[in-house]
């Protein structure tokens, strides 16, 4: 078994949200069809360089574009998170530079995702994050996009009572009052041009960190998001949410 392959409790977690097997036909088992997927994630390897024990590549590759159109990575990573907000959500952005292999679209296709920034051609990950540093929700823009806009896409299920732990790119009107109108409380540091600084909780903001912290542990332990060789943002998001689910099984384990 390699160190890349589902553990027992991933399997228990993926399995029952896969589609129903076509009866009457014989195919590649998912659960190595899966392992097939974690190996590309984790090492970033071209599918056509997966090793032989998973199955032919275009089995894997085939498979994996079908469930990423099926939504049935959505699916799982709602499973996870399901009632595990917590009471302190955070938020905030990373760049991910672009390889060439994965920018052949053309500029105005949709399924693109990507901008010119000053790390060159990249795309940005917008993150929510508990208070434990556990992934709640993701969305995708192009690398220049600013991380204002995208708060709101990230806050939408705010429940009373919750902190959202953000940096000063996130102190505008429009992101505070939806907060307030959740009944949340901002913790944001104001920017220097804010004529009337808000104060906010300096201690609960130390707190932060564990967001970056989240970020930086995908880049570092999945090469397939530290740079992005998709062509389209589907499939891109798709890894990271895959991810995400696993990210939160190891949380669940360590736990029991």
């Amino acid at each position: 078994m390699s160190r890349y392959d589902l553990t027992e409790l991933e399997w228990r977690f993926i399995q029952p949200i896969l589609p129903n097997k076509v009866r009457g036909v014989q195919r590649r088992d998912d659960r190595q069809v899966l392992n097939g997927i974690f190996y590309v994630l984790r090492t970033g390897c071209p599918w056509r360089d997966l090793p032989g024990r998973y199955g032919p590549y275009t089995t894997v590759y085939n498979r994996f574009r079908r469930w990423t159109r099926a939504g049935v990575w959505d699916r799982v990573m709602d499973a996870v998170v399901d009632a595990h907000n917590g009471d302190v959500v955070m938020i905030d952005g990373t760049s991910v530079r672009v390889h060439h292999a994965g920018a052949t679209l053309k500029k105005n296709d949709p399924r693109r995702c990507m901008g010119r920034s000053r790390g060159g051609l990249t795309t940005k990950i917008h993150v929510l994050v508990n208070e434990w540093g556990l992934p709640l929700k993701v969305h995708l823009t192009p690398g220049q996009a600013h991380d204002g806009p995208v708060a709101p896409l990230l806050l939408g299920d705010l429940q009373p009572g919750q902190a959202v732990l953000a940096d000063k790119a996130y102190d505008a009107n429009h992101i505070r009052n939806l907060i307030w109108e959740k009944g949340a409380e901002a913790v944001i540091p104001s920017k220097s041009d804010r004529k009337i600084p808000i104060p906010f909780d300096r201690e609960l903001y130390r707190q932060r960190n564990k967001v970056e912290r989240f970020i930086g542990r995908i880049k570092k332990s999945f090469r397939r998001i530290a740079t992005r060789y998709d062509k389209t943002s589907h499939a891109f998001l798709a890894f990271i949410k895959i991810a995400a689910v696993r990210i939160w099984c190891e949380a669940y384990e360590s736990a029991t």
